[in-house]
């Protein structure tokens, strides 16, 4: 059996219904925080446990029977989220799961600029440290990311943002169908894969290029100082730990962490990925 993680979310629930066509639905379970929204997969056969990082006993209920775990990382930071992984890779453990994959993040490092990428890497440490066989899934920056940078920009047409670099921007539909093919090919990857990422790294020049293409519209590219931004970030609301996380993507872009384009992710899926032009005009249609 293969267990899932944050099997609602929009990672882990793509990768369920990549699994499920490639693999009887009893062999699929999925681990949720709330059991009702995978009501729809437990009708279709796969079997829909609770569990929380924030209760390691429902992780271990979760996890009965798993061959293999698949642990979508945590929309947490820091030591809260590097905390919650523990409990769920000792849990994965104590379950006897066969081998764990996590989703992990091109540029995991503990001198990243980003603290979601050294928080990867600390968990890269712990499942290196169970003695299983794993697998860090190193995704490509999510180009749902990038898209939400450009939200304002749909109205406005002018992309505000700090100084940055060239980014992978890869789709979370590409990603889903490699883990899946990974998952269904045991042993293919031992410890962290190659970067897995879309076919190009873009810069928001080249992303405000990119929209005028696709829109038809003008876009320009405004450059803002980092304290700009901050104080635009925390003006409209956010806390200033999640400012301070979005100019750290920044920072870690103009050090290069996100350049990296590999066709790991071809070869998994069979084709070339999705453009971040594909991804945009998808998204902005919908």
């Amino acid at each position: 059996m293969i267990i899932v993680t944050g099997a609602t979310g929009k990672l882990g629930r793509r990768t369920v219904e990549r699994l499920l066509e490639r693999l009887p639905a009893d062999r699929v379970g999925v681990s949720v925080r709330d059991p009702r929204k995978a009501r729809d997969l437990a009708e279709r056969g796969v079997r829909v446990r609770r569990g929380s990082f924030d209760d390691p006993a429902s992780l271990l209920h979760a996890f009965e029977g798993a061959e293999q775990l698949l642990l979508v990382s945590l929309d947490r930071t820091g030591e809260e989220c590097v905390t919650g992984h523990r409990a769920a890779i000792d849990a994965a453990v104590k379950a006897g799961a066969g081998r764990i994959l996590y989703t992990s993040q091109m540029g995991a490092a503990h001198d990243s600029r980003f603290q979601a990428c050294r928080d990867h890497a600390r968990t890269e440490d712990l499942l290196r440290a169970t003695g299983l066989p794993w697998t860090a899934l190193r995704n490509g920056f999510y180009a749902a990311s990038a898209l939400q940078f450009l939200e304002s920009a749909r109205r406005t047409g002018d992309i505000a943002l700090p100084a940055d670099g060239p980014v992978a921007w890869t789709g979370h539909d590409d990603l889903a169908e490699a883990t899946a093919a990974i998952l269904t090919d045991e042993g293919r990857f031992e410890g962290p894969t190659p970067p897995l990422t879309g076919p190009a790294a873009l810069d928001f020049d080249a992303v405000a290029e990119t929209a005028a293409k696709a829109t038809g519209r003008p876009f320009t590219r405004t450059v803002l100082s980092d304290d700009a931004f901050r104080e635009q970030v925390l003006a409209h609301g956010a806390p200033a730990p999640i400012a301070d996380l979005m100019l750290s993507i920044f920072a870690a872009a103009r050090n290069g962490e996100f350049t990296a384009v590999d066709p790991t992710l071809a070869e998994l899926i069979g084709r070339e990925p999705a453009t971040f032009r594909t991804v945009l005009e998808h998204t902005w249609a919908a």
